[in-house]
């Protein structure tokens, strides 16, 4: 029954992607907006969205959570229209470069002195485009990804990421971990999404609130003292958006490698919860993250 369900999504998924790419991006990501908005609800639970923005904002304003999950739901629209047109965000130059770089001043310096960082950030925007800027700016980078439910649409979402965003993807879980490993032994950076649960990672406060949270960040930086960088990104309007690169910091380490690794992951979570604050309609509610 499953195969069934995944290949009518698949079939339905390109389908969707000829129509994006005939009316181009801008129309593309409009109307992947409004689809968004109208087909989104059908497949999140609304519970957990509202349970999810509660615990994180805490109560506030009806209208204004209404406008927050309207928002989400628009921006993941929209992320979703932007794939068939990774390409032109690949290719776009400086006089005509959809994304907006702050904090430029700290991948000179990465670059420069070609030490491997970890850079991390969460889904928000068109997430995508980080490991794809930081490729473009010459940074040797490896992304970790999550690999789709979706055996047919995944080996093309795989295509794509590793043709135009990064050419170095790692899935995520103990399988890419080897790989990982050797990819920062060759002086490569890391870039992964550290807001979604991680059944296998320890329950550590977010939000106030305990959490299964991915401690690969943590881990990687005590073992081969490598710098911490956050980066958040913004949609500005349409299809342009603002990519900040925070500054690196470097990790305290106390010889207790275990509490050493629940304070670099909490630290981390907090910095998360500033980004969510700031951001908090292009954020991907819908993950059962506190479960």
């Amino acid at each position: 029954m499953k195969i069934i369900k995944y290949f009518f999504e698949f079939i339905f998924i390109l389908s969707l992607f000829s129509i994006f790419k005939i009316i181009g991006l801008e129309n593309a990501s409009n109307l992947g907006s409004i689809l968004g908005k109208l087909i989104g609800p059908l497949f999140r639970s609304k519970k957990i969205i509202r349970k999810n923005i509660k615990t994180a904002l805490g109560e506030i304003d009806k209208k204004v959570e209404s406008e927050i999950i309207k928002n989400m739901w628009s921006n993941i629209g929209r992320t979703f229209a932007e794939y068939i047109f990774l390409k032109d965000f690949k290719l776009s130059g400086k006089n005509f470069d959809r994304v907006k770089i702050k904090g430029i001043n700290y991948l000179d310096e990465i670059k420069k002195n070609n030490e491997p960082v970890i850079f991390y950030s969460g889904h928000f925007a068109n997430f995508e485009l980080m490991a794809m800027e930081l490729d473009k700016f010459g940074i040797k980078c490896a992304a970790i990804y999550r690999p789709l439910n979706n055996f047919f649409l995944n080996p093309l979402m795989e295509y794509l990421r590793i043709k135009y965003i990064c050419p170095n993807q790692i899935p995520k879980g103990r399988i890419g971990m080897r790989e990982i490993i050797n990819k920062i032994k060759n002086n490569h950076s890391i870039a992964l999404m550290v807001d979604q649960r991680v059944s296998e990672g320890p329950r550590t406060l977010f939000f106030n609130k305990p959490a299964h949270t991915t401690t690969i960040p943590a881990q990687l930086a005590l073992k081969y003292n490598c710098k911490l960088v956050p980066i958040s990104l913004k949609r500005k309007e349409g299809s342009n958006f603002e990519m900040t690169i925070h500054e690196p910091y470097k990790i305290l380490k106390t010889g207790n490698d275990e509490s050493d690794t629940k304070n670099i992951t909490l630290k981390i979570n907090q910095i998360l919860e500033k980004m969510v604050i700031e951001n908090p309609k292009q954020w991907i509610w819908s993950h059962n993250r506190w479960k």
